[in-house]
């Protein structure tokens, strides 16, 4: 008798207890796929036919979405290729009472609709009390558009920016592009190196609509340079605008060179855009900070519409504000000594387990275009290179960075909380 006639059949393996309540966890596309997997290994011979439901749950993906958690142990403390900030647990918790139906744009109270989001929108107000008015929109490029679609006009139609401040913002899309594209005029003004004020006052006049400051993300100009300040610029007459890009709310003491929304208000911005998923620790979101007058404008531009941010964004971004210190913050904040005591512990459990593990001090990053350049003395794990592999394809997925022939994990930018966990993701994939 051929064994392929006793392949179980897909209704009888979907109605296994074990499946039945994988589908009511991931759906029923994934988990008939796997069945169906399943059963081509029987009739190919791979497995017995008795093994296939078995090997339908072996195969069944972790969660419905495909992103894999990860263990941010490069030592980058805001990554944008694993997703910039982590979410501080209470903005995780926010997250998972939004996703249902909340009241987002309705007042309980009294029964009616409400202003949207005002609790995430009161919270940034409070953070930045020198802004007249705030707004959210869905990232800082958003907000830039925003402003530059918002704020011009036929008879006003200049955008007047430094040469030395036409940036590439990542993944090939540069500034200069993104501003043309609403359909402003870009004023060029100085050189790559030195912009003076008055390179900003030669080329304002009645078609100006604001001048726009930007502060470079991921490179520094050194030697001989020059450039305007806000308090100068603003003494233009003009609105300035402000792109902080790293969405540092207040001056931070190991940040001095970084721009701060609270500051450039203080120096006469008319108007601060940053990011709400850098250096604040939050979601991905555009802020907008600047005078009563001048905000309004963008919020209530038809395109504000299309820049909306969702229920998720509202309420993790309200958490981020008023919860505890987010992860970001806390890593920024670290004492070196105690990273070094953190690796040493880490350390010991993995030798005393017959890994090779050293511990190294290290250099840890900002990352996210903020502070480039910034170092911060770190500590990290040094294990053989050939772990590299094994450790990004597990779930959670441990990525570290490689020097010197060695796997470092740096252990900055890891939640003390997670040092258990990877710990045991270097244990499950490091040993024979």
């Amino acid at each position: 008798m051929d064994a392929r006639r006793y392949v179980p059949r897909t209704d009888l393996l979907l109605a296994d207890p074990r499946l039945a309540e994988a589908e009511r966890r991931l759906g029923r596309a994934l988990v008939k796929a796997a069945v169906a997997r399943a059963q081509q290994r029987a009739r190919d011979g791979q497995i017995a036919p008795e093994e296939v439901a078995d090997a339908a749950m072996a195969d069944l993906p972790a969660r419905a979405a495909g992103l894999t958690p990860v263990i941010n142990a490069t030592g980058v403390l805001v990554h944008t290729n694993l997703g910039r900030a982590p979410l501080s647990a209470a903005a995780v918790d926010a997250l998972a009472a939004a996703a249902g139906n909340c009241d987002v744009e309705f007042d309980l109270a009294a029964g009616v609709r409400a202003r949207r989001g005002a609790g995430a929108l009161d919270a940034l107000a409070r953070a930045v009390p020198a802004a007249g008015a705030v707004g959210v929109v869905n990232n800082n490029a958003a907000a830039l558009v925003l402003a530059a679609t918002a704020l011009t006009s036929p008879g006003a139609d200049e955008i007047v920016i430094s040469r030395g401040e036409l940036i590439e913002i990542g993944d090939r899309f540069r500034l200069p592009d993104l501003l043309v594209s609403t359909g402003a005029r870009l004023r060029e003004v100085g050189t790559t190196n030195r912009t003076t004020l008055a390179d900003y006052a030669g080329a304002t006049g009645a078609r100006t609509a604001f001048i726009l400051k930007v502060h470079p993300s991921n490179f520094r100009v050194e030697g001989f340079t020059a450039a305007a300040a806000v308090p100068e610029l603003a003494g233009l007459g003009p609105p300035v605008v402000f792109d902080i890009g790293s969405g540092l709310l207040a001056p931070h003491p190991l940040l001095p060179g970084e721009p701060d929304a609270a500051t450039a208000l203080r120096d006469g911005a008319a108007l601060v855009t940053a990011s709400g998923d850098k250096l604040l620790g939050g979601p991905q979101a555009g802020l907008l900070f600047g005078r009563a007058d001048l905000v309004p404008r963008l919020t209530r531009h038809p395109l504000a519409r299309a820049l909306r941010v969702d229920k998720l964004t509202l309420a993790a971004l309200e958490a981020t504000l008023t919860g505890p210190v987010p992860p970001v913050a806390a890593a920024l904040a670290a004492d070196p000594a105690s990273v070094l005591t953190r690796a040493e512990r880490v350390a010991v459990r993995l030798t005393s387990a017959g890994i090779d593990a050293r511990v190294a001090t290290a250099k840890a990053a900002v990352g996210g275009g903020g502070a480039p350049g910034v170092e911060l003395d770190s500590a990290a794990i040094s294990l053989p290179e050939s772990l590299a592999v094994p450790l990004r394809r597990g779930d959670p997925a441990v990525v570290g960075r490689l020097e010197g022939g060695r796997l470092l994990l740096d252990l900055r930018s890891v939640p003390p909380e997670d040092d258990t966990a990877l710990a045991d993701a270097v244990l499950s994939r490091g040993l024979p």
